[in-house]
């Protein structure tokens, strides 16, 4: 706990301490070592579904806590293989990413078809895998922003993955195919008894208003994750809350006074406690997004990793942070913040 305390510095009081007046915590179904069986088994998931989350859970420094600590790679489709992998050109190599995942204690490693299938053999057998579907890719020019299908789940499978994960953007002129894109492929993956992971993202110009970036208000992100959990998500990815009034600022959708005045009061634990509370009080496990890498890297992933957990979320998920680093440094970020969750003093607020 010191440790976390002297991470977060001038923050630690006001994030350690903070107990949440909007959402009680008592109404949420809370990640734990019986989440399988006390909350995801009242679903129609099946026993093999079950099975498989149960062995993401059971994996990594995290096992039998409820919570995850995840290594995301899909940047070099994402944002390029240059600017993912020139600060650390290691990881130009999938077995190294692979391995920066196992020696970071994570429960799983979600990365492109190519990057998995190409060391399956070795890997699929010591850490669950997690196959990420769709991606948008940048080469097209003049840059679009799409999510394309790069592989199916049935590919996903046969090379031993335990997972799939797809991303929306909702509020863009594509969302509604992606939605019928992905929902189509998770029901065919819990037929096949594989957990579904759903990053589900906003992209929108109009999202950006002056100098407020709605792309992360907590009532819009909310709505993302309330549709991503009613398609079929077992977990649901989403960048965490930094604003709120997204609807009020952007003038359209439809919203409730309370969630301004009451639900979700100004403060990131509360803004993130509306995510958590949009995933079904819980039902469905949420994970924050690590963010890109920059100067400030440990504090910003423990604090997010601070502000998911007392929200009531289940994890986090962090790549390059973690990969556009020297491995060993790496591995380190990747302790500190699976630090967080394994800490019986850091609790729900």
């Amino acid at each position: 706990m010191d440790e976390i305390e002297r991470i977060l510095g001038g923050e630690a009081e006001s994030l350690l301490g903070y107990e949440c007046r909007g959402i009680s915590r008592n109404h949420l179904h809370l990640p734990g070592p019986d989440y399988v069986s006390q909350v995801l088994a009242d679903s129609n998931r099946s026993n093999v579904v079950l099975r498989n989350l149960q062995t993401i859970l059971g994996h990594g420094r995290l096992g039998g806590t409820g919570y995850v600590s995840i290594l995301p790679v899909d940047q070099g489709v994402e944002h390029s293989a240059g600017a993912s992998f020139a600060p650390n050109p290691l990881y130009f190599d999938p077995a190294n990413l692979v391995e920066l995942a196992i020696e970071g204690g994570c429960n799983a490693i979600a990365s492109t078809y190519g990057v998995l299938a190409s060391v399956s053999r070795r890997y699929a057998h010591k850490i669950p895998f997690l196959v990420k579907l769709n991606h948008n890719e940048l080469l097209t020019y003049p840059n679009e922003y799409d999510q394309t299908l790069f592989a199916n789940v049935d590919q996903a499978f046969e090379l031993g993955a335990v997972a799939v994960g797809a991303t929306i953007y909702f509020g863009s002129p594509e969302s509604r195919r992606q939605i019928e894109e992905v929902s189509q492929a998770f029901e065919r993956a819990h037929e096949l008894g594989m957990v579904t992971v759903l990053w589900a993202y906003l992209r929108n110009p109009a999202f950006k208003q002056d100098d407020a970036d709605y792309h992360t208000a907590a009532d819009l992100t909310g709505q993302a994750n309330h549709l991503a959990v009613t398609i079929g998500a077992d977990i649901v990815k989403q960048k965490q809350a930094t604003v709120n009034g997204g609807f009020k600022a952007l003038d359209f959708g439809k919203t409730h006074e309370r969630v301004y005045s009451e639900l979700a009061p100004d403060h990131p634990i509360e803004l993130a406690r509306y995510q958590v509370a949009n995933c079904y009080m819980g039902r469905i496990g949420l994970i924050n997004s690590g963010g890109s890498s920059g100067s400030d890297d440990l504090h910003q992933a423990v604090r997010t990793a601070v502000i998911n957990k007392r929200a009531g979320g289940m994890g986090l998920i962090s790549g390059r942070k973690a990969f556009q680093k020297p491995m060993t440094e790496g591995v380190q970020l990747l302790h500190a913040i699976q630090d967080v969750y394994l800490s019986e003093a850091v609790t729900v607020a």
